[in-house]
């Protein structure tokens, strides 16, 4: 459904870090700087850049806004999360585990980037 998926950062080395380490736990590869500037993390399925705001204003997170990365299972989900916390991500919500609703049984991680981005990592967990 989307190509591209872009957040606004404040600091681009410590976004990096952060994105470098969590993708990372989600078998992605680090991403890479282009000549503006931005990291760009290509999978098979998007890609995920992180940037300094054109308009030169801060970046902010978004009420009300979360992106979710697909985890393979649980246990990616759980390495996912420490990744973040070990690179600057603040832990926010409940801790990660399962969240059932709308006929779903989901193991969700949720984080804060660096720039105060939601994030989060979800498995969905077969019937």
């Amino acid at each position: 459904m989307f190509s591209h998926i872009m957040l606004g950062a404040n600091d681009l080395e410590a976004s990096r870090q952060f994105y470098d380490a969590t993708l990372g736990a989600l078998g992605h590869k680090p991403g890479f700087k282009d000549e503006r500037g931005r990291y760009f993390y290509i999978t098979e399925t998007g890609i995920f850049i992180v940037t300094e705001p054109i308009n030169g204003e801060a970046a902010t997170g978004g009420n009300g806004s979360t992106i979710g990365f697909a985890a393979k299972s649980p246990e990616e989900a759980d390495a996912w999360h420490a990744a973040g916390l070990a690179n600057g991500g603040t832990a926010i919500e409940d801790p990660p585990g399962i969240r059932e609703g709308g006929g779903m049984k989901l193991h969700i991680a949720y984080l804060r980037d660096p720039a105060g981005n939601k994030i989060c990592a979800m498995h969905q967990i077969p019937k």
